[in-house]
C-alpha cells in the first residue's frame, strides 16, 4: 500500500498536472461545440421577405390586333386566350413567352391550336381584323381537348379579359 500512496503523491506534485487535465481533444471539442451554439443563436437574422405581390390587372376587352403586343417580348406580360377567355400565363413564360415550345400562341387565339394539339402557324388566325375563329369544325374530341386546356388554365393563371372581334369591343363594353 505505501507504494500506491508514493505514486499518487508523486503524480500530485508533479506541476502542471491539473492543467493538463483540462487542455484534452475531447475539451476543446466541448468548447468549440458551445461557442458555435452560441454564435448561431446571437447571430442576427435576416428578415423575413414575404413574396412580391402581383401587380393587380384590370379586366378589360381585347380584340385579336390588341392582344397581339402581349407575347412577352419587350417586357410586355404573356397574354393568350382561349374560347374567348384572355389568361395572363406571364408566370409560365418559359412555355409561352419567347424560346418556349408554346411561343407561337403568346399574344394570339390558341383555341383552335391547343384544340388539334397544333403548335403549327396555320392554326393561328391570320386577318387579325376579321371574325373570330367559331371553331364550330371541330370534332367532339378536339372540344373535349380544348376544354381540359381551358380549365387548366382556369386553374393555374389569372383571366385579365376577353376576346372579341375588331367592332365588336364597343358592343361589348355596353354590355356590362
Amino acid at each position: 500500500m505505501d507504494y500506491v500512496q508514493q505514486r499518487v503523491a508523486q503524480e500530485a506534485a508533479k506541476e502542471g498536472g491539473a492543467s493538463s487535465a483540462l487542455f484534452t481533444p475531447l475539451n476543446f471539442l466541448l468548447l468549440g461545440l458551445v461557442l458555435y451554439t452560441t454564435v448561431s443563436f446571437l447571430k442576427p437574422k435576416a428578415p423575413i421577405t414575404l413574396p412580391k405581390e402581383e401587380p393587380a390587372v384590370v379586366f378589360r376587352t381585347f380584340t385579336p390586333r390588341t392582344l397581339l403586343p402581349y407575347n412577352g417580348e419587350n417586357g410586355q406580360p404573356v397574354y393568350l386566350a382561349v374560347r374567348g377567355r384572355v389568361f395572363d400565363v406571364s408566370r409560365g413564360r418559359n412555355f409561352y413567352g419567347p424560346g418556349g415550345p408554346y411561343e407561337n400562341f403568346a399574344g394570339r387565339d390558341a383555341s383552335r391550336g391547343l384544340a388539334k394539339g397544333s403548335f403549327d402557324e396555320e392554326m393561328l388566325t391570320k386577318d387579325l381584323d376579321g371574325p373570330l375563329d367559331p371553331l364550330t369544325d371541330l370534332s367532339r374530341d378536339e372540344l373535349e381537348a380544348m376544354a381540359g386546356w381551358e380549365e387548366r388554365f382556369l386553374e393555374k393563371y389569372l383571366v385579365v379579359g376577353k376576346l372579341v372581334a375588331v367592332g365588336d369591343e364597343d358592343k361589348e363594353e355596353s354590355k356590362e
